[in-house]
């Protein structure tokens, strides 16, 4: 029997790269996104997977891209708690000062 690939293996390796790499350089908004969406077609391959596990090749970019939407998950919802607790602090007037701040620190 001819192997074949897991049809969103791959996807889900990527949308965990970019769970993470999102949550760092944007918002903690784009990794739980991107992690969700990764983990819901994970599961989906996972079913395929567990069928028929001779007839699929790439599981372990599965596994990893499962492994990577998690850490995006968690760092992503951790990024928008601390959003949300300093909008609950300071509000949104003193967010945007802190933010002209830090953009200014480099213009001295």
């Amino acid at each position: 029997m001819e192997q074949q690939k897991l049809p969103n293996a791959t996807t889900v390796l990527v949308l965990g790269i970019v769970s993470i790499v999102g949550t760092c350089c944007c918002t903690g908004l784009v990794g739980v996104i991107c992690g969700l969406i990764g983990m819901n077609l994970y599961k989906k391959d996972k079913v395929l997977y567990d069928q028929n596990p001779a007839s699929y090749t790439d599981f372990n970019n599965l596994n990893t891209g499962r492994i990577l939407c998690i850490i995006g998950l968690v760092l992503g919802a951790i990024q928008l708690l601390y959003f949300v607790y300093i909008l609950a602090t300071i509000g949104w007037e003193g967010y945007m000062e802190q933010m002209r701040g830090i953009t200014n620190m480099g213009r001295g």
